[in-house]
């Protein structure tokens, strides 16, 4: 018999006023499931005697568990393999960062260590980009709202967790529904994440952009743009020709209309196709009626399925200034975390390879401004 996850919240709050129990009791059962791992949810104590019977009939304190964590040699990334119910394979990945390292303003930033979860919203992705080791794996399944919630609950048990980035595997946006209930748990009780730390990444699908900010009103939206110009993007992004960069840049003007907030875009550095001056310049002009902040990312190489290679710094660096000096856009260069485990921006892949390699361990994204 398959359970729901406990922390699917449609399932949880229909089932539980069927049975005439209120829902304000949610909350209570999330919180004791999260301060007790071992928790059984007849031991769950103050409860209405209806409710008992209904969740360990019906619902599991996570239907996933995590198979094997792998921390980078600096131990500031942790890749956690997690293993759904019907036996598929997610990643989700812990950054940790000392946000005191960071300058803004020629200052030193405020604060101390934080960490944030990149989490993955459906097994593989249909979205096919040629850079990115998720779009070899093809579309499997998308994920339930509670097993996105439930990577949070096993990333939590390890780190505490301040930011969470829709930058794992799967594109986001294709799997509206769980997206949307999945953040509504997370900045609830008792996980309360503030709706500015949470960022969901796209490439850009339009009709679900269109009413991003009616459903989750305050959090961050990075575009996956890659390219300025639909030629390139096409090349490097075959899901681009059913978003044209016209309809999705009039998308995201309308977005920004209706927000007032910045947008981040996200444009991975391809050596010798998207990295030149002049691709800069495009870039700059497509981007300058806007508020934005362009986040450079370098390529990181996946093995045998690598046709591209990394921009070197100097390019990275021509880039950046053009950006900034000639069009005064804010643009930051990522700092890459993780590749020595495969856990950085691009190389999220479930296969045999990755499943042999990590290490069973007994018990993103940062954007920084150089």
């Amino acid at each position: 018999m398959s359970f729901r996850s406990i922390f699917e919240a449609g399932e949880l709050k229909s089932e539980l006023e069927k049975s005439g129990v209120k829902p304000s009791f949610i909350p209570y059962i999330w919180k004791q499931v999260i301060q007790n791992p071992d928790a059984q949810l007849d031991q769950i104590p103050s409860l209405p005697s209806a409710a008992y019977p209904l969740l360990t009939s019906k619902f599991k304190t996570l239907t996933s568990c995590v198979h094997s964590a792998m921390d980078s040699s600096d131990q500031l990334t942790t890749k956690l393999l997690i293993k759904l119910q019907n036996g598929a394979l997610v990643e989700a990945v812990i950054m940790r960062y000392d946000t005191r390292l960071g300058k803004y303003n020629g200052k030193p930033r405020p604060g101390g260590m934080r960490s944030t979860l990149c989490v993955s919203s459906q097994v593989g992705c249909k979205m096919g980009c040629t850079f990115c080791a998720t779009g070899s794996m093809g579309f499997r399944s998308n994920l339930t709202s509670g097993e996105i919630v439930e990577q949070l609950v096993h990333a939590s048990r390890i780190s505490p967790i301040r930011n969470v980035v829709f930058m794992g595997m799967g594109e986001p946006l294709n799997n509206y529904g769980a997206l949307v209930e999945a953040i509504h748990v997370m900045t609830g009780p008792p996980f309360h994440l503030s709706p500015k730390k949470i960022t969901v990444s796209t490439v850009g699908i339009i009709h679900a952009i269109k009413k991003l900010h009616i459903d989750l009103p305050g959090l961050n939206l990075a575009v996956s743009l890659h390219a300025p110009v639909q030629e390139i993007r096409c090349q490097i992004m075959p899901a681009a020709r059913a978003f044209p960069l016209v309809k999705l840049m009039d998308t995201l003007q309308e977005y920004q209309k209706n927000t007032q907030q910045k947008i981040f875009i996200e444009y991975i550095m391809l050596d010798g196709v998207n990295d030149e001056e002049q691709n800069a310049h495009q870039l700059g002009k497509l981007l300058e009626t806007f508020q934005v902040v362009v986040n450079l990312i370098p390529f990181n190489p996946i093995g045998d399925l690598s046709k591209f290679s990394t921009s070197n710094e100097e390019k990275v660096s021509s880039f950046q200034k053009i950006l900034r000096g000639t069009y005064g856009i804010r643009t930051t260069v990522r700092k890459e975390m993780g590749q020595d485990i495969s856990g950085a921006c691009g190389q999220l892949v479930v296969n045999k390879r990755s499943i042999e390699n990590t290490v069973l361990l007994t018990d993103i994204e940062d954007l920084q401004v150089r």
